[in-house]
């Protein structure tokens, strides 16, 4: 009864914590803002030049081409070598195809012919076969050589040109753009040759999935390098991250760190840029027409008139940048901008003295300047606040110094203005502008348009409200409120305690508006002072709006600013607003920053229930069922209190060094506080996750294994158990051996693959034999009883030779666990597997292969152990010592696989590899 409720109990657990893995996979997955990019179409055909390479170079790259992107008569003229334009480079990221420049490459060539091919842009893309590069690391360095021979390439392309360009514009896509910042890695490369970088959706900080070592080669490598150089790279950066919609790689992998040099590397999030104000997946970041649309116009703002290239000049790089993807002013940029402007050219000044002022401007027939003295409201307020619905690019904010009522010259603050999607605004700290004496706001004459001005002066403390998150473990049953009741046009919550990545809440906004025909909206804008992840929500009052509060990098230490709700309102509205935590949210976070460590969980748990079979072996003389030992040994506090001791330890001095001594490698979990990303608890969480998918894993491996079995059986007599476990199969040499060849001549992972086929087969075989030998038992009882008498008279040294129905099953037992920790190292060695398969008919032999040493290793290892049973491992001498290896090796699986993950299959070979021994001592 008691195991009855113990199972039932299990059960329960284990789909609780299904339901809340499921929350959190939903939350990352679907829970995503409807995509609300536009598409990009191109105008005419689009055409793919393929660029003849030197004979030499295709032949060492024959599975990489370069392309010259064009359309129409643009397509037709540029056949002919060649080029005049300005040439920029797309490199395609992680299965990405060249054909992916065709977005931005017909967005520049319609945005040519707007201003009569005066400049233009030629778009080169390569192809790189669609690699996946994220999965397998061992072309990242291929692919940048070949890059190096690109860029030569199209630079000869212009050879002889008056206006011959000497370097090229970059932009990479996911691994492309880590490919393009590899090229500085190079032995004889000029960064010359790159003027500017823009990545789009690019894992800068570390690889999202650590499956083989020359993917974390690769990043070491050239972040190292970019780190130690920094003095030395003038190169400048733009690095764009998709959002919460790009659940391939999240944006707090794209920032990149400051360089030595502040105003070379920008990075941001594409909801936080002016006039693209949207989340993008992985795919749709390259084709998104709003997005696509900034980078074009950047790219014409960053021609130099005199050479007709992109400009050299790393200031005024930064300064298009930041005009385009930072705040835009809704004014064309301006590399010499205008401080101040001309106001004599006027037709009416009307004096504005109230603190609060609004025009509705319909059909005006001559200019009106507005003019707020400024004098009395320095004595009562600190802060101006304008806004106007006229989206036009003309400067409409001055201050005047000195002067009583007009004045014929102002200083133009408009550059101040920050554009958003329905309003033009600028926020004025009147302490900060001493000089001025008065505010004057331009009215245009507009013949046909409606818009609206509305100015106001404030208080500040009346105006930023501060509003504390509501606690982590809240789990959303507790709330908090601000009401907002006066009539003010600007508004910021200060958004309390928000500083964590792991923190997740819902905020929700309800507006009540008094009557009136005119629709009104209000903007709620998020901001994060640390980072360029801002986001925005448009909202038709009245209404109740819901917002997703998320970081995707936290507040860094020391640093005062806290996060902010900008609330651009409507003086007929009052506004609640109420925080609550998301736990579902909270769950997501989690997925999103550590679901790549749960292989690592899985094996771990694993291990512990492998060890408590090994245990039960000498307690009980049997090998307990693996449900049975994964519930019972597959426990969070016989793993994380060492891995916490240890990097307690790694605090001190003499601890960290003697680490060094022993040349072990750093601790997964500090790795994880450098990157900003080590959440409380959440190891316990992932143990917990990773205990169910062990179960139900096993499950599912069972439940195939008698599948199998069952098809065995129907299609092959079955055979008899095994009479010598001590024998091995004569063949067992010669198919070693021919496995081996098979890793050294095409893939280890493939060879990896034929092992574990082979492993199956011998546990199905043994499953069948022992279901025939049950079956006959129950047909024929007197032989069996008869099978029993005659085998208990035989001597001793015989009988430890002959395998028994409970010595099979409890070799079945132990092989089942077996099987689940070698379908992990199938899983992780699959990416290698799957790469090698894609490009089989270029490549026969996968080089270089990051599977091969450990199929070397495992080959042997499982094909003895396809012939060890528990009569064997029970008499070893070995057992006691070998029963004490999982735990460790569930300790270290955890401390050093949790995040390098190719790690893993070495951690489950240890285990195994003595397994294997018992057969022979």
């Amino acid at each position: 009864m008691l195991l009855n409720w113990a199972n039932l109990w299990n059960l329960v657990f284990y789909a609780f914590m299904i339901f809340l893995a499921t929350l959190g996979v939903w939350d990352v997955f679907f829970a995503l803002e409807e995509n609300k990019c536009s598409m990009s179409y191109m105008f005419e055909y689009p055409e793919f030049q393929k660029i003849e390479l030197p004979r030499k170079l295709a032949k060492r790259y024959p599975a990489y081409e370069l392309y010259l992107y064009g359309e129409g008569s643009y397509a037709e003229e540029h056949k002919i070598l060649p080029l005049t334009g300005i040439p920029v480079l797309f490199l395609p990221g992680n299965a990405g195809s060249y054909k992916q420049v065709r977005s931005v490459g017909s967005i520049a060539l319609r945005k040519a012919e707007d201003i009569d091919f005066k400049y233009h842009f030629d778009f080169f893309s390569v192809n790189f076969n669609e690699e996946l590069v994220a999965l397998y690391g061992g072309s990242l360095q291929k692919q940048t050589k070949f890059v190096h021979e690109c860029i030569k390439t199209i630079l000869q392309l212009y050879k002889g040109q008056e206006f011959a360009p000497k370097s090229v514009a970059i932009i990479g896509h996911s691994m492309g753009g880590l490919v393009a910042r590899a090229l500085l890695t190079l032995k004889n490369f000029k960064q010359d040759v790159i003027n500017l970088l823009i990545t789009q959706a690019t894992p800068h900080v570390a690889p999202v999935m650590p499956l083989d070592r020359f993917i974390t080669d690769f990043y070491m490598t050239v972040n190292n390098y970019w780190l130690l150089n920094a003095r030395h790279i003038n190169l400048t950066i733009l690095s764009i991250a998709g959002g919460f919609r790009d659940y391939q790689v999240r944006s707090g992998l794209t920032f990149l760190p400051m360089l030595s040099h502040p105003t070379s590397t920008l990075s941001v999030v594409t909801s936080a840029v002016p006039k693209t104000w949207v989340s993008t997946d992985h795919l749709s970041i390259v084709w998104c027409k709003q997005l696509q649309l900034t980078i074009v116009r950047a790219f014409f703002d960053l021609i130099d008139a005199d050479t007709k290239q992109i400009t050299q000049n790393p200031r005024k790089k930064w300064t298009v940048l930041t005009h385009h993807f930072l705040k835009h002013p809704a004014k064309h940029f301006e590399e010499n901008r205008a401080i101040v402007a001309d106001l004599t050219a006027t037709h009416l000044w009307v004096p504005v003295k109230v603190a609060k002022w609004t025009y509705m401007a319909y059909n005006e027939s001559e200019k009106i300047y507005f003019t707020f003295p400024l004098e009395n409201h320095r004595k009562i307020h600190t802060h101006a606040y304008c806004q106007s619905t006229m989206l036009d690019t003309n400067s409409w904010i001055f201050g005047c110094i000195n002067s009583t009522s007009m004045c014929q010259q102002g200083v133009d603050l408009s550059w101040k203005t920050e554009l958003l999607p329905t309003i033009k605004s600028m926020t004025l700290r009147l302490q900060e502008y001493p000089f001025l004496s008065h505010l004057v706001v331009f009215v245009p004459s507009v013949r046909g348009s409606k818009f609206v001005v509305d100015c106001e002066f404030f208080k500040r403390e009346r105006r930023f409200i501060p509003l504390p998150v509501t606690h982590l473990l809240s789990f959303g049953l507790t709330s908090r409120t601000v009401t907002l009741n006066t009539s003010g046009l600007y508004y910021g919550i200060e958004l309390r305690n928000f500083v964590q990545t792991y923190q997740a809440f819902k905020l929700n906004i309800v507006s009540e508006c008094t009557a009136g025909k005119e629709e009104i909206t209000s903007i709620y804008k998020v901001y994060i002072p640390w980072s360029y992840e801002d986001s925005l929500t448009i909202a038709q009052v009245p209404s109740s709006t819901e917002i997703s509060l998320k970081l995707h990098i936290p507040q860094p230490d020391n640093y005062t600013h806290v996060a902010l709700l900008k609330m651009y309102t409507s003086s007929r509205c009052k506004y609640e607003v109420t925080i609550k935590t998301s736990f579902s949210q909270m769950l997501g976070q989690i997925v999103r920053f550590h679901s790549g460590a749960l292989p690592a969980y899985v094996v771990s748990c694993i291990l512990l229930a492998y060890g408590g079979q090994l245990q039960s072996l000498i307690s009980t003389g049997h090998c307990l069922e693996y449900a049975t030992m994964l519930d019972k040994e597959a426990k969070p506090y016989r793993v994380d209190p060492l891995v916490i001791m240890v990097k307690f330890l790694l605090g001190y001095k003499w601890f960290k060094e003697l680490w060094v001594v022993l040349s072990l490698p750093e601790l997964d979990a500090i790795l994880l506080n450098t990157q900003s990303v080590c959440f409380p608890l959440v190891s316990l969480i992932l143990f917990l996750f990773g205990m169910c998918i062990a179960s139900w894993g096993g499950l599912l491996s069972s439940v195939s294994m008698k599948l199998l079995c069952s098809l065995w059986l129907a299609l092959k007599r079955p055979s008899e158990l095994p009479k010598d476990t001590k024998m091995l199969s004569p063949d067992l040499p010669f198919l070693t051996v021919v496995l081996i060849i098979v890793s050294w001549a095409t893939c280890g992972a493939f060879a990896i693959l034929l092992t574990y086929i082979y492993y199956v087969f011998k546990i199905v075989h043994l499953q069948a034999s022992l279901n025939t030998f049950k079956n006959s038992q129950t047909v024929n009882p007197k032989h069996s009883r008869s099978e029993k008498k005659s085998s208990h008279h035989k001597g001793s040294a015989v009988h430890h030779l002959c395998l028994s129905a409970s010595d099979a099953e409890d070799s079945l037992h132990m092989h089942n666990t077996v099987i689940n920790l070698l379908s992990w190292i199938v899983l992780l060695s699959m990416p290698s597997l799957i790469y090698w398969l894609k490009n089989l008919r270029y490549y026969f032999k996968l080089n270089p292969d990051p599977c091969k040493p450990l199929a070397f290793l495992l080959i042997p290892t499982m094909a003895v152990l396809g012939n060890t049973y528990t009569v064997s491992v029970k008499s070893s001498k070995l057992l006691k010592t070998i029963s004490q290896f999982p735990l460790p090796l569930a300790v270290g699986v955890i401390a050093f696989g949790s995040t390098y993950l190719y790690r893993i299959p070495f951690f489950i070979f240890i285990a195994i590899v003595f397994h294997a021994l018992c057969n022979f001592m």
